[in-house]
């Protein structure tokens, strides 16, 4: 009787975690986005949240928590409960935000556990068309010539553009004054009334303004091209090794259950590869991709943070 009593109770142990998976979601989910209403992480936590829904059964509910860079947001996550119904959209700033801090609110890899890489956003860098400089080999000799002369445009401390152009100055062993700007409109702004000649940009914002013959492209930062401007050289064809896209990407609270975490990677594979969503955001310049596990894209943010904080500690950007 014994035997059978601990028979049943080993049996309803073994289901239980497929039981609680097949049970998931009860209620709404909300998905975290860190800062304001309307830029791109925002408007691609909408789009996932959407179609990630309809798979759930639920509503994922977008939910914005801006300030501080990004860190009242992610301090916020870091302390909910790791029970499934609290994501967040992540971008390398996030990771940077941290590293820039004293004392941060949250530990982006210890605090945290991935869910799923969604896009990657390559840059552009382009410069006003006055500039001497009509291909990549040209703007690098044209650099080295006038050290520290050149100004480049960037959003705030950490942004992909300032991260871009730290790492570019870097590799190909160039010095360019870095403006920062409230953000890439009024950047783009001056760069287009040519206040200053040199930013790294989204394909988004800069795209139109290239084929228009407003701005000059000189590079992607993919390590290869892309297929919306194939003639455009993706910068590693010049810098070896240069890649500085921007990533897109859903983590959950550290301690979240796997059974979960694979319940909504397998809904972002599902939205990556729709195809009227894919060309939809090809157009923008957005890649859909996703990662292979949730275990990945854990790995993946462990490297990202560790490649970005060599970076900034490389360019002397220390903790505010």
């Amino acid at each position: 009787m014994l035997f059978a009593a601990v028979s049943a109770l080993t049996v309803m142990n073994s289901v239980m975690p497929e039981a609680q998976a097949q049970a998931y979601p009860a209620r709404p989910v909300r998905l975290i986005v860190s800062v304001q209403p309307g830029g791109n992480l925002d408007l691609m936590g909408r789009s996932v949240a959407d179609k990630v829904s309809e798979g759930l059964g639920q509503r994922m509910i977008v939910e914005n928590r801006p300030g501080a860079n990004s860190t009242i947001g992610f301090g916020s996550v870091a302390r909910a409960a790791p029970d499934g119904y609290t994501f967040i959209m992540v971008a390398q700033s996030a990771l940077v935000a941290a590293k820039m801090m004293r004392n941060p609110p949250y530990d982006p890899v210890r605090d945290f556990v991935g869910v799923s890489l969604i896009a990657t956003l390559p840059q552009m860098l382009v410069v006003h068309p006055s500039l001497p400089a009509k291909n990549l080999k040209e703007f690098i000799a044209l650099a080295k010539s006038r050290p520290g002369e050149l100004n480049g445009a960037t959003s705030g401390n950490g942004s992909g553009s300032h991260l871009a152009l730290e790492l570019f100055g870097r590799m190909a062993g160039v010095r360019i004054m870095r403006i920062p700007y409230n953000g890439d409109g009024p950047a783009i702004i001056d760069l287009l009334g040519g206040q200053v000649p040199v930013k790294f940009d989204n394909l988004s914002t800069s795209l139109a303004h290239a084929r228009g013959g407003k701005l000059r492209a000189l590079g992607i930062t993919s390590p290869v091209r892309s297929a919306l401007l194939p003639d455009l050289p993706a910068i590693s064809e010049i810098v070896p090794g240069f890649q500085a896209s921007i990533f897109n990407g859903m983590l959950a609270p550290a301690g979240t259950p796997l059974e979960i975490l694979t319940r909504v990677h397998g809904e972002i594979v599902k939205f990556v590869q729709t195809p009227d969503i894919r060309s939809r955001f090809a157009n923008q310049g957005v890649e859909l991709q996703s990662s292979s596990s949730p275990a990945q894209f854990t790995a993946y943010i462990k490297s990202e943070y560790t490649r970005w904080a060599k970076v900034l500690d490389d360019a002397g950007i220390k903790a505010e």
